[in-house]
């Protein structure tokens, strides 16, 4: 069981101020937000419940006869202010002293008027494949936030400026005092009325009502890099949202989008086509055109080369994103087609091919039905 006392640590003489001077101190080194020990979560709870028993008294009284036992069997239960664990830290000392400016964390609020940069934007484009392998320039229409022209990003009407705000004076805060048991306490709060900016605004201007930026339409090009792949990004510096407060504008990302082509696929920086040819060009083999990235050219099957094998031609990839003066590989995958109808002549070939091959008769009869039912 624990000892509230302890926990506190006074003894069991002590006063509700001694309790009450101890149980802030405590507080203070306990806090989650400042003590980052693993058990300081649970060890704040802990105070909280010693500190809601012993700084009533009549929960104390019955402390003190009956143990924890005893607060729960008379009623009091609980568990103390945090048992349901600490949610919004903000809210709890919000509650318990006033917020954390007033319980002395600091905690510093943002400056509302200092620069902060504008939001980052993201722009989709298609590309062909071909464009993808060797980079290409693409001009480019988007909607932005720019720095509103007419009143330069104040929001007040020209001729007009923002004036200072009449509840907080230009602070850009207000403070309000809240009574508790253990005293009162000073919170800082950003001002309601000029949302902490310190400036309020009587005559918004009337191209961006107040806001101090517009939506403005903008053309440019971009260039493509050779090697990029699909959902490849790319990021324009400075193309986003206008800033606010003289902050920097956000960035513009491109993510570029491949069209699969109907004759080239890729696998990183090599690029596979396929080729389909006869038994005989198989057997013999042959010089064959294909078309290539970079136009046609000429490749030798080897004779004897089975289904399936490839012929690599060095060098006629991709691009290699970071070193375009380097490429991948074409790489051909060779398909053997088995012709379906065959002339009387070509059939007299094969079957010679057949009886030389094999040293037997060619069964021509036998086989045909076979043949026949298998495709049937």
């Amino acid at each position: 069981m624990s000892d509230y006392y302890e926990i506190l640590g006074v003894d069991k003489n002590a006063t509700k101020d001694e309790i009450k001077s101890a149980f802030r101190k405590r507080a203070r080194e306990l806090h989650p937000d400042v003590n980052k020990a693993p058990d300081a979560e649970e060890k704040f709870k802990e105070l909280g419940k010693a500190y809601e028993t012993l700084s009533d008294d009549n929960k104390r009284a019955t402390y003190d006869q009956y143990g924890e036992d005893g607060l729960a069997n008379a009623g009091f239960g609980g568990g103390g202010p945090f048992a349901n664990g600490f949610g919004d830290l903000n809210d709890i000392f919000n509650s318990f002293f006033g917020g954390f400016g007033g319980f002395g964390f600091g905690g510093g609020r943002p400056d509302p008027n200092a620069p902060r940069p504008g939001d980052d934007l993201r722009y989709d484009v298609e590309i062909t494949f071909e464009e993808a392998a060797f980079g290409t320039s693409k001009e480019i229409t988007f909607g932005h936030l720019e720095t509103c022209t007419e009143c330069g990003g104040t929001g007040a009407e020209k001729g007009s400026k923002p004036e200072t705000c009449p509840t907080c004076h230009g602070h850009g805060q207000v403070q309000t005092v809240a009574r508790t048991p253990l005293g009162s306490f000073t919170q800082i709060s950003p001002c309601p009325d000029c949302k902490g900016k310190g400036t309020v605004i009587s005559k918004p201007c009337k191209a961006c009502k107040g806001y101090g930026k517009i939506e403005q339409e903008k053309k440019i090009e971009i260039k493509i890099p050779a090697g990029v792949d699909n959902h490849s990004k790319m990021r324009v510096s400075g193309e986003g949202d206008a800033g606010t407060n003289g902050g920097p504008a956000g960035d513009l990302f491109v993510v570029i989008h491949v069209k699969p082509s109907e004759y080239y696929t890729r696998d990183n920086v090599d690029v596979y086509t396929k080729l389909e040819i006869s038994p005989e060009q198989a057997v013999l083999g042959d010089e064959i055109t294909i078309k290539t990235l970079d136009g046609e050219q000429k490749i030798q099957i080897h004779a004897g080369i089975q289904n399936g094998n490839t012929v690599r031609i060095k060098g006629a990839g991709i691009p290699i994103l970071s070193r375009p003066s380097q490429r991948g590989d074409h790489i051909v995958v060779v398909s053997v087609k088995i012709p379906k109808q065959l002339s009387d002549e070509a059939k007299e070939l094969y079957k010679k091919l057949y009886e030389l091959n094999t040293g037997k008769k060619f069964a021509e009869a036998s086989l045909l039905s076979k043949v026949k039912g298998v495709f049937q």
